[in-house]
């Protein structure tokens, strides 16, 4: 059974850090582009950063670039995102998505398992 368990999320202030992370079971985790995408309330799903399954290619959307940083560890199975200097619009379900033989897409079709999300809350 294929399981994509998102962890790490919070509520900190405005210019704050956190790190999620996403553990994944169930597949063979080097052969699948990983990715983060997250859901405010009242609004549309969007991407937020990916690496693709050969771990060469990074894409981070315009709003978390230079903030953001996504990696992996195929080792123990999971990725990882680094957020710094967050901001209230960060608010949000942050998930992690599977995508096999991907190369960091940004469009959510193309990725084939997910998570259920953790929550990450940014207070001004």
């Amino acid at each position: 059974q294929v399981q994509l368990v998102e962890s790490g999320g919070g509520l900190v202030q405005a210019g704050d850090s956190l790190r999620l992370s996403c553990a994944a079971s169930g597949i063979t985790f080097s052969n699948y582009a990983m990715a983060w995408f997250r859901q405010a309330p009242g609004k549309e799903r969007e991407f937020v950063a990916a690496i693709s399954w050969s771990g060469g290619s990074t894409f981070y959307a315009d709003s978390v670039k230079g903030r953001f940083t996504i990696s992996r560890d195929n080792a123990k199975n999971t990725v990882s995102l680094q957020m710094n200097s967050l901001r209230p619009e960060d608010t949000a379900v942050y998930s992690c998505a599977a995508d096999f033989r991907g190369r960091a897409v940004a469009d959510s079709r193309s990725y084939d398992y997910w998570g259920q999300g953790t929550q990450v809350t940014v207070s001004s």
